[in-house]
């Protein structure tokens, strides 16, 4: 991600292919390929964007691989160029078109290998991305899990505490948690975060639409989560200059710098890039995301319309006078309220053959009594329910409804 970022990790060999050249659609070709990009983007339901190092270097931080990577200088023995600061450096164009296609409903899900920071700063919604490799100025707490972004960047990597402790309040107004806040930059060999790459694994298989920019997927896993949504029947498309590990696997593939195809992209979806006004925190998206809808299991979704249709409806209240009163008017209401669940089991699809078996005997012992003692037939707890007199209420609809055929 810069010099500072390189030289902090530890020495590893396998760097990945670096140095691999260039290569230029032309103005005719660019043009319809962002034409097919924007209709691609229009037919999509869910679209999720992978970026790179790639979509940072307009805003002075050199990628890793590039003609001018880090990794490549340092493979020639020279010094790569560094134009900035992590603090000064100001979200691309690509940044802030990638936030107006997040907030126009384009974008459903960002998934980043950047731990410069400026897509928290550009003000993109965290709860709608994951940064896989960590965050400069993000430090977590390594016993509550809270994470605080910072204005200056942490100073420390490879999950190190960072000097700093917790002061989140625990419950009941118990003293602050005190917990060690450790840095979020992954070394070489650290594990990617559990939640983020389960979110972005999510996303990815959910995706009918993978977009990556600037990135050359050499870097696992996270370079083979555009595989899942192809897996998944979705469409990988491709925005870089040099070839990538996929390339065999994509829709489209586009030879352009990202914040020309992001600035054409934009105007052929006729959305504006939102302007850049200092460093913005968005904790939580405005709308809806389906990753924050928990989806139930199908056998869960079963249990839940059972327990739905087995819900009495509510009854009207008895009038004063009307139906009987005291100990024997409330045993009705409970024995009313017993056949409705009756009748309701048998109407549900869902009912087991044991409930099925159950209604049957019910059915036979109510056509086997004389239908002039109706109403004067003992309850279940074998007190006689007087007939309602003329002017009360009606009994619940699912109780008449199943009388009905006697009384013809």
């Amino acid at each position: 991600m810069s010099i500072n970022y390189a030289a902090g990790l530890s020495p590893y060999a396998d760097k990945g292919v670096c140095g691999l050249p260039e290569v230029f659609d032309s103005p005719e070709e660019l043009k319809a390929k962002v034409e097919t990009l924007a209709q691609l983007i229009r037919e999509s339901k869910y679209m999720v964007v992978h970026s790179g190092a790639g979509i940072s270097t307009s805003s002075g931080i050199p990628d890793f691989r590039g003609p001018k990577g880090v990794w490549t200088m340092e493979e020639k023995g020279e010094t790569p160029r560094f134009d900035t600061t992590f603090e000064a450096a100001q979200p691309s164009l690509t940044h802030m078109a990638l936030l107006g296609l997040q907030r126009a409903g384009y974008l459903k899900y960002l998934i980043s290998q950047n731990v410069d920071g400026l897509h928290v700063r550009s003000g993109f919604p965290r709860d709608l991305l994951s940064e896989l490799h960590g965050n400069m100025f993000v430090e977590e707490c390594e016993k509550c899990a809270r994470q605080c972004v910072r204005e200056k960047v942490i100073g420390v990597m490879g999950l190190k505490p960072t000097g700093r402790y917790c002061d989140v309040v625990r419950s009941r107004g118990l003293r602050a948690c005190r917990g060690k806040f450790l840095s979020t930059i992954l070394d070489w060999e650290d594990a990617l975060p559990d939640k983020d790459l389960n979110k972005a694994e999510d996303a990815s298989r959910q995706a009918d639409l993978a977009l990556t920019l600037g990135t050359s997927l050499q870097i696992k896993p996270s370079g083979d989560l555009p595989l899942l949504t192809k897996r998944k029947g979705g469409k990988v498309a491709i925005v870089n200059l040099q070839a990538t590990k996929h390339d065999k696997h994509a829709h489209l593939r586009v030879h352009g710098y990202v914040d020309a195809v992001m600035s054409q992209l934009m105007e052929l979806l006729e959305l504006e890039i939102p302007k850049w006004e200092g460093p913005t925190l968005c904790e939580i998206s405005t709308g809806t995301s389906e990753l924050n809808t928990v989806v139930p299991s199908e056998e869960k979704v079963k249990k839940v319309f059972k327990k739905e249709n087995r819900k009495r409806p509510a009854k009207p209240k008895k009038e004063e006078g009307g139906g009987g009163g005291g100990q024997e008017g409330g045993e009705q209401d409970e024995d009313d309220g017993r056949k409705a669940v009756k009748k309701e089991r048998a109407d549900s699809p869902l009912e087991t053959p044991k409930e099925r078996n159950s209604q049957v005997q019910t059915d036979l012992k109510v056509l086997n009594q004389d239908p002039e003692s109706m109403g004067s037939k003992p309850n279940s707890s074998g007190n006689k329910v007087p007939p309602s007199p003329k002017g009360s209420p009606n009994p619940p609809q699912t109780v008449q409804a199943k009388t009905e055929p006697l009384a013809s």
